[in-house]
């Protein structure tokens, strides 16, 4: 699988295309909040701090950010981060590379990771950037991550990852929709949380 920087060097208007996907899925009335309801309800309070971590056009937070959250979103992606800023004004939107660090400073109750996010990132990269998340998630806090199969990073891989950096699963399904996660699933989205709470 070719990381988002790969994508962007063969094709430049990667990003204006993968913008306007979005904007075709909203527009034929597509069930676009699946992640942001998941991560509404793993909210402890209403005014969640909330990290979206790879937020793309700032779908998901957006969302979130309406149901009253304080969201801050990071993509390393410049023209993403500059439709989530136009589209959701009221959010912290920053340019950043996960897997360098480049995380907006505080404590986050809660972190999203959606779109595959994980999967688009260098493999050597993949546990410096989930430790550098756990660095700024909340003592307390929870860090949802969700991602398919068939694109290199295989999902035993990720949970040895994650405890690499510090974490371990609190839950998995096989859904946003919080469908059991099987042997079978092609989709797992996991909890963590720091692996001495």
């Amino acid at each position: 699988m070719p990381t988002w920087k790969e994508v962007l060097a063969v094709n430049p208007d990667h990003s204006e295309q993968y913008a306007a996907r979005w904007r075709t899925f909203a527009a034929q009335g597509r069930d676009l909040d699946g992640e942001a309801r998941l991560v509404d309800a793993l909210a402890r309070n209403r005014s969640s701090r909330i990290l979206d971590a790879g937020c793309g056009t700032g779908r998901v937070g957006g969302v979130l950010a309406a149901r009253g959250h304080q969201v801050t979103g990071v993509d390393l992606d410049p023209v993403l981060i500059g439709y989530a800023e136009r589209d959701f004004p009221d959010s912290r939107w920053e340019v950043g590379d996960l897997t360098g660090g480049d995380i907006p400073d505080g404590e986050y109750d809660l972190i999203v990771s959606a779109g595959n996010v994980m999967t688009f990132l260098p493999a050597d990269g993949r546990v410096a950037a989930l430790r550098a998340l756990a660095g700024v998630l909340a003592d307390n806090g929870r860090m949802v991550i969700g991602f398919g199969s068939g694109r290199g990073y295989g999902f035993d891989e990720f949970i040895a990852d994650a405890a690499e950096a510090g974490l371990v699963p609190q839950h998995r399904w096989g859904t946003w929709e919080i469908d059991p996660f099987t042997a079978e699933s092609d989709f797992m989205v996991t909890v963590l949380v720091h692996q001495d709470v």
